[in-house]
């Protein structure tokens, strides 16, 4: 059951404010009343109140419990996670198969991309209070729960798998220095069994690290920072030593009848050691690419320029390293901008040294042979060796942790319901180590995916679609136009977001189609599921897919010109009025079916007057309202007033309901008779019964003031006033589901199976002929035919009466035109042309006497007849004897009289008419309906 939200004071903001800015002799209460003033003031702004302990508090991080800066928090692991694998062990790999050009054309696409996306974050970043989860935490407060979810678990699981690609590069390196052959001692024996356990040691270290905390990593990253910046510039001194090395490699040459091996030189010279025309020489053979072979894995297929990129693509996803630990941050605001940006200007100058360097002096064979190729001129070889353990080893626990955290906050915001619910109870000291042991168990199992440049692949597709999706939001927030969509970063813009969403959606599928292709269909299945499941699909974060429906509504209803409506696109735009929903939901569950597309609302009118309350009644009404729509799986809008006058309330609601062109044509009144009525809400045998209404809306026993007959006629001349089509619907509650829907054998073959919808093309008001092209026959036409165009009710059959007196001599003629008339309107339906001479007959023309004392005015034709209780009687009798077999019937409903004294007459003839009729619909159109015209 929903519940209004409390109204709070004006005055509340200022209450808090003038708290934060009030001075106290005591600095340490001053501090306090500032950190609870703060809160108060951030649970006011974000729509919580403070008396709700179960809301979801979205600044509920402890001051305290945050100790991260910009430069531990976010510049030292965003930097380390970018260097990882690529400084000193793949940039050898991407020049010496993509050539000088190629490389620093990918490392461009790499980072325009990157770029793109981190001023995305930052603009997220900047535009609000942000909690632990990183990006999954961003995506969720504004793209939905849905999206949020089922994005952030393929970013959780693209931070596990960079983590195990990250600790198997690690031991890529060591084995290859201190393995077999390797450059500095050959201890560490060499195999795949021996591999999966070199890489679970470095896994346990990292989960025992992950356990003691983040603020211990923070500290230790900038120790690691410090120590790989040492060996990179000790790496790069040594490009400029006057000396030459030569390594010799023995490779294996094949042809279409014989192997054999040669021998191939690779060689460094320094940049001192060589001459201008040597270090052309050099720059010429890597200036272009040679797609050769992997120096990882000698005997795997040639690279090709997407396989490259993905390998270099994945070892600079760490852009989110700082944003992931968001929860730890003492200013996320400030530090994820700071921190990102500068670490991308950092890393993308080293790399750009690096490729640069590298193809002025070394050969492509050296490039091609050995991914350690800097080991070779290195002037201290241990630079390598310390950098490559320390830039992976740490990139593989700022993944572990920043995994770590977004399952946390997946966990804490139950979007998987209880599965995670046992992640949630094992935090200490803000610190999540259930999900730390969880990511830890997931990374294990990637080991045994494959070698380095498989597992890059897969991280690079699953980074490239999380960055997607943030620029996706980005993107959204933007060009919806949410006013409070404004992030303190400046240098945001839509253009910047479309290229980071073009860039990152293009190069997915340029990697490896396969896997781009499993990830989306993944992702939209979990976005499905988590759409129909997920516990927190009702949570309202705020989703911008609300703000964009808006945004584009809105453009489009300006575009919908009322002066440009045309009868051949009429549709039924139904307001209906409810007096009481608890009986009357047959009644709403079948109008919905009668829109045809078109607008549909609940109206309501409430009696009393909001001078009398202290706050609108009509607000703590509507959610339950809300909460009907939703039970009864209508689509419809819903508008409540407040008047004294329940008339005018009518008034109200059909001259305000809907905006622009979408506003009301046909509004539908429940009919007013004396009938006993069951609660559908909770009655066990209605198909309509929940109990959680049972405090909402008023009784069914409870004495409820009806309408006066007066004003209910009097409303139905408002009504046709305003230039609506009017019905008055009666007996509803009889409508059976099982009766009229049930296609078992034993309802079709039974007498009382419901299976027509019957069209009376007959006034029983007045005993001449019926025009049956008349505005209101047409309209019951049109109407009878879209809802037999409704999947459910397409089974029944459609049948059309009209009666005529036997002095018509041409009976036969009448049925041919009425048939003619329904293959001219494409109505497919039954015929039936009735004599009613012994009804017609009892109809009277008043005396011109009894017009005078009645007041009647002798012009208005609908009113110049006596009926008489028999006739009625004796019509609803010759309606009945029709209708055994029918479902719900549309009968032709005469304009009321223009006199107050007749309207009690006026309403009791329609009640004798149509008591104890299957569920009917009086009808009085206005308006033409139907078009012939192509």
């Amino acid at each position: 059951m929903l519940s209004n939200s409390p109204t709070r004071s004006p005055s509340r903001y200022g209450t808090i404010i003038n708290r934060l800015l009030s001075t106290r002799s005591n600095s340490d209460d001053m501090s306090s009343s500032l950190v609870a003033g703060q809160r108060d003031l951030f649970r006011s702004l974000s729509g919580h109140h403070t008396d709700n302990s179960n809301v979801l508090d979205e600044t509920s991080s402890s001051v305290g419990m945050r100790t991260l800066g910009t430069i531990k928090g976010v510049f030292a692991p965003v930097s380390l996670s970018m260097f990882s694998a690529l400084l000193f062990l793949r940039v050898g790999y991407i020049v010496g198969n993509a050539g000088y050009l190629e490389a620093l054309l990918q490392f461009v696409i790499a980072y325009i991309i990157l770029v793109s996306t981190v001023v995305s974050i930052c603009a997220i970043a900047t535009n609000g209070a942000v909690k632990g989860g990183g990006v999954y935490f961003m995506l969720s407060r504004t793209m939905g729960p849905e999206f949020g979810g089922s994005v952030g678990v393929l970013f959780y699981f693209a931070n596990v798998v960079c983590s195990a690609l990250y600790v198997t590069a690690c031991i890529e390196g060591v084995v290859k220095n201190i393995g077999p052959g390797g450059t500095f001692a050959d201890i560490l024996p060499e195999g795949p069994w021996w591999h999966l356990l070199y890489c679970s040691v470095i896994n346990i270290i990292n989960f025992l690290l992950c356990v003691i905390g983040a603020e211990v990593f923070g500290k230790l990253s900038l120790v690691i920072l410090a120590t790989v910046v040492i060996c990179c510039s000790g790496v790069i001194g040594s490009y400029f030593l006057p000396h030459e090395t030569v390594t010799v490699y023995n490779v294996t040459v094949s042809n279409a009848t014989a192997n054999w091996t040669e021998l191939e030189y690779g060689t460094f010279t320094g940049l001192t050691k060589n001459s201008l025309s040597g270090i052309m020489d050099l720059w010429g053979q890597n200036l272009y690419p040679q797609y050769t072979m992997d120096c990882a894995q000698h005997d795997a297929p040639p690279p090709t320029f997407f396989t490259v990129f993905g390998v270099l693509f994945s070892g600079v996803t760490g852009i989110m390293a700082g944003a992931n630990l968001s929860g730890e941050l003492l200013s996320p605001a400030k530090s994820i901008p700071r921190g990102t940006l500068s670490a991308c200007a950092f890393t993308f100058t080293t790399f750009f040294l690096l490729i640069t360097l590298t193809s002025l002096t070394c050969n492509p064979v050296l490039l091609h042979q050995n991914c350690m190729f800097m080991v070779e001129f290195t002037f201290w070889k241990w630079f390598v060796l310390i950098g490559v353990v320390l830039a992976t080893w740490s990139a593989s626990v700022s993944n572990l942790i920043g995994a770590s955290r977004i399952l946390q906050a997946v966990a804490e915001d139950s979007v998987f319901g209880p599965f995670l619910y046992f992640i949630t109870k094992g935090t200490l000291n803000n610190n999540p180590i259930v999900a730390v042991m969880v990511t830890f168990v997931f990374v294990q199992v990637c080991f045994f995916i494959g070698g380095l440049n498989q597992i890059a692949q897969l991280c690079s597709v699953l980074f490239l679609l999380s960055y997607a999706s943030v620029n996706l939001a980005c993107l959204g927030l933007d060009l919806a136009s949410a006013p409070n969509f404004r992030p303190s970063f400046k240098y945001f813009s839509w253009h910047t977001s479309l290229v980071g969403l073009i860039g990152t959606s293009v190069m997915m599928f340029f990697i490896s189609p396969l896997f781009a292709a499993v990830a989306i269909l993944l992702c939209l299945s979990l976005i499905l599921a988590l759409n129909f499941f997920s516990p927190a699909r009702h949570a309202n974060w705020g989703s911008i897919s609300q703000a964009l429906i808006f945004h584009q509504v809105r453009k489009y209803l300006l575009l919908l010109d009322p002066r440009k409506d045309h009868v051949k696109f009429w549709r039924p735009q139904i307001l209906l009025l409810v007096h009481n929903p608890r009986s009357a939901c047959a009644l709403i569950d079948f109008v919905n079916a009668m829109k045809k597309g078109g607008l549909y609302v609940l109206g309501h009118v409430t009696k009393g007057e909001l001078l009398n309350n202290d706050e609108d009644p009509v607000a703590k009404e509507f959610p339950d309202w809300l909460a009907l729509v939703d039970h009864l799986k209508v689509k419809a809008f819903v508008e409540v007033t407040m008047e004294s006058n329940i008339r005018r309330g009518i008034e109200q609601l059909v001259r305000v309901s809907g905006i622009g062109a979408m506003k009301p044509n046909t509004i539908l009144l429940g009919f007013r008779d004396e009938n006993v009525h069951v609660d559908d809400l909770l009655e066990s045998s209605s198909s309509f019964c929940e109990p959680s209404f049972q405090q909402a809306f008023p009784s069914i026993s409870q004495n409820y003031r009806k309408i006066e007959p007066k004003d209910y006629v009097g409303a139905i001349l408002d009504i046709l006033k305003l230039h609506k089509n009017v019905g008055l619907c009666r007996n509803f509650q009889q409508l059976n589901r099982q009766e009229v829907f049930s296609s078992e054998l034993k309802f079709r073959v039974r007498a009382g199976r419901k299976r027509f919808l019957d069209v009376w093309l007959v006034n029983f008001f007045n005993r001449g002929d019926t025009n049956v092209t008349d505005d209101t026959s047409l309209f019951m036409l049109q109407i009878a035919c879209i809802v037999n165009m409704v999947p459910k009710w397409r089974k029944h059959e459609l049948r059309v009466f009209i009666c005529v007196n036997a002095a018509d001599s041409d009976i036969a003629g009448r049925e041919a035109d009425l048939l003619r008339l329904l293959e001219l309107l494409r109505i497919k339906a039954q015929t039936f042309v009735l004599i009613w001479d012994h009804l017609s007959s009892q109809i009277k023309y008043k005396m011109p006497d009894d017009t005078m004392d009645s007041g009647v005015e002798t012009a208005d034709m609908d009113q110049d007849f006596v009926l008489t209780d028999n006739y009625l009687a004796e019509a609803n009798d010759f309606i009945q004897g029709k209708c055994t077999q029918t479902a719900v019937s549309f009968i032709y409903l005469p304009k009321p009289p223009r006199c107050p004294e007749e309207h009690p007459r006026y309403l009791a003839n329609l009640e004798t008419l149509t008591r104890g009729l299957p569920p009917s619909i009086l009808i009085h159109g206005v308006s033409p309906v139907i078009s012939t015209t192509l």
